[in-house]
């Protein structure tokens, strides 16, 4: 079964513009834009960064012959991928290329691809945490600066990180190709099942597709964004004596 990936673009690019457009018609929608930027940049340079990493260290010198290791942000950005987390809080970066047979073969080769993909949402969530940290600490010890305009903007542009790397570290948890979570399930699958998945990574990357272009995948992905940025933010705010309203 074959899909042309132009069609798949045309619609991807049909929903983002339109998108585009309802937020831009909102109040303060442009200003909503731009503050979502840093958190964008920060969550798909660091998640890359991390695959990068985990290779490396891993023993597969991909990543940095070809540039990877790097805290550059353009080096990192899809299209497609950076444009999605702007409007709908979840998407990806361009992916990292491994070799896993130059990996140390101190553990088995699917463990090692596990542990690397593992490695890019588990940062994407330490730098949600540590952000949120910073937003509470900047309420508590700062509330002069806090209920000022460029407090509450400083403020907005914290917590938009916090909700970023917590969207793209959940998405790429969806076990489904080509998103990380298959890539760590398959470390834990005897070899026939992974084997099964792998032949067959084509159909469940149109299955997602699929998904995605319906809205299915929002629809689930999002209230559990919600639920895991209320739990850590209530976390926070109780660990700084904060109330949240």
């Amino acid at each position: 079964m074959y899909i042309d990936r132009r069609l798949i673009f045309l619609i991807i690019a049909l929903m983002l513009f339109s998108s585009l457009m309802t937020l831009l018609s909102r109040e303060n929608g442009l200003l909503s834009f731009v503050i979502t930027i840093p958190g964008i940049l920060i969550a798909i340079t660091f998640h890359e960064f991390a695959h990068a990493f985990a290779a490396d260290k891993l023993g597969d010198d991909t990543p940095r012959r070809q540039g990877r290791l790097s805290l550059n942000p353009f080096t990192h950005l899809d299209l497609f991928g950076t444009i999605m987390l702007v409007f709908a809080g979840f998407g990806w970066g361009k992916p990292v290329e491994i070799n896993p047979r130059n990996f140390n073969r101190t553990m088995s080769l699917s463990k090692a691809e596990a542990i690397v993909a593992a490695a890019g949402p588990l940062m994407n969530f330490v730098i949600a945490i540590v952000f949120e940290i910073i937003a509470c600490a900047v309420v508590r010890f700062a509330p002069e600066f806090y209920f000022t305009e460029a407090g509450n903007i400083v403020y907005n542009i914290l917590t938009a990180i916090v909700r970023i790397n917590l969207g793209l570290g959940i998405f790429n948890l969806i076990p489904l190709p080509p998103l990380d979570g298959s890539k760590i399930l398959c470390g834990f699958l005897p070899y026939n099942a992974r084997n099964w998945i792998e032949e067959h990574s084509q159909i469940f990357e149109i299955v997602f597709i699929a998904l995605w272009i319906v809205g299915i995948l929002g629809m689930i992905i999002s209230p559990i964004i919600a639920l895991a940025y209320g739990g850590l933010e209530y976390l926070c705010a109780s660990m700084f004596g904060l109330t949240i309203i």
